[in-house]
């Protein structure tokens, strides 16, 4: 690829995956911001966000830079106006609730009658009664207030118009199955807290968010990460993060006790149904994003690509709760720490390709022992360690050179 002569232009895309998500790509924007010296996360010329990295999205082209975005959701230690209140995401729908439950004696009467006189099977009768089921267990409202709350402190804006930089959020209509990317032309009218809550609608957790006389659900029924928006306005280089991937048990580190105190379990299967269905969810959005990453690389060959996700090997970011929220400190040291040697493993690979567009690794960040995001660690001071760190290095090298050869 030629070098370009003008200022390179740098997007981000982010993945959603719930609280344990936003944790972790909190983290590791951290970590990323430290190491990539010419990126200026909060001065990006683009941004998509689905689910929970559309909030995120949502902070950084606002102006808020990821220590900031730390402070808020992970150390609530920033200016109170940006306090993120865990309870917005456990706060049950009692609107939905009443809404369905006023609806239940007129379903019961039908369905008895469809059974007595229409001589329809039980099966059938009873089907009628799913609709008095909520549509969501917590309610979205209390989300989208707290995120209206936050984007409407000074020198930021609720309104994607009034924005300096482009920002994207995904969500999918709920009655066509439809990509919604607000933000873009026809759109940004929609008040970006608003899009944010549309788009992080998990069925089933939230009910669909109503727009303009609408439905809207979490965007990543459609994409994992919809990064083509960004490859579309003709952007240099996209950095993608994408939280959540299928753990692989067979090469998972041998410790039998995690650092959260919990047992591991050395099968999956073993773990019973939420592990499975844990499991099959990860893989099945993510070869979803193994293939979209495959179709860039065809249709959009002057854009650099460079993905970052947590080891599927590691059974910490696994089996934490993806919903949960009270360890979010640890988690988000843990994803810190991760991302940094990460980077390190892959710093011959990115050096070259990061290089391209006038960005460069910040070698004396990256090896330094004692940097924390959220508390203190242990300093590493032992050669030896660091000798096999730099040694795994040099295997991971060694291993995408073979692999390339073959």
């Amino acid at each position: 690829m030629a070098r370009r002569k003008a200022a390179p232009r740098i997007g981000l895309a982010l993945a959603g995956g719930g609280p344990l998500g936003a944790i972790y790509e909190i983290g590791a924007l951290c970590a990323l911001e430290e190491a990539l010296q010419g990126v200026d996360f909060s001065e990006l010329q683009g941004y998509v966000g689905v689910s929970a990295g559309g909030f995120i999205a949502a902070g950084l082209a606002n102006g808020m830079s990821p220590r900031q975005l730390c402070r808020a959701f992970i150390e609530n230690s920033g200016p109170r106006h940006d306090a993120v209140d865990p309870a917005v995401f456990i706060r049950p729908a009692w609107g939905e609730y009443l809404r369905r439950g006023a609806m239940l004696p007129r379903l019961v009467a039908q369905a008895g009658a469809s059974f007595l006189f229409e001589r329809r099977s039980l099966l059938a009768a009873v089907e009628r009664l799913g609709r008095a089921l909520p549509t969501g267990a917590f309610s979205n409202a209390p989300l989208e207030a707290q995120m209206r709350r936050i984007l409407s402190a000074p020198g930021r804006s609720n309104d994607f118009r009034q924005l300096k930089r482009p920002l994207v959020l995904v969500a999918t209509d709920l009655d066509s199955g439809a990509t919604a990317p607000f933000g873009l032309p026809g759109w940004d009218h929609v008040p970006i807290s608003k899009a944010i809550a549309a788009s992080a609608a998990l069925p089933g957790l939230f009910p669909p968010v109503p727009i303009d006389g609408r439905w809207y659900v979490d965007g990543a029924l459609k994409k994992t990460l919809h990064a083509r928006v960004l490859l579309d306005m003709g952007l240099d280089l996209v950095l993608c993060l994408n939280p959540l991937v299928p753990f692989d048990a067979t090469h998972s580190e041998r410790h039998r006790v995690l650092s959260s105190g919990e047992a591991r379990i050395p099968r999956l299967v073993e773990g019973g149904l939420p592990v499975v269905m844990s499991q099959t969810f990860r893989t099945l959005i993510h070869s979803r994003l193994e293939i979209g990453i495959q179709g860039y690389e065809t249709s959009h060959p002057d854009t650099d690509v460079l993905l970052f996700e947590p080891d599927q090997r590691d059974p910490e970011m696994f089996l934490a709760n993806t919903f949960g929220y009270a360890q979010r400190r640890w988690l988000a040291e843990h994803a810190y720490q991760r991302t940094r040697a990460d980077l390190r493993r892959r710093r011959s690979t990115l050096r070259g390709r990061l290089a391209r567009h006038g960005v460069t690794l910040d070698d004396g960040a990256l090896d330094d022992p004692t940097r924390t995001l959220v508390g203190k660690r242990g300093i590493v001071h032992n050669r030896a360690a660091r000798a096999l760190r730099r040694l795994d290095e040099v295997l991971h090298d060694l291993d995408r050179a073979l692999a390339a050869r073959s």
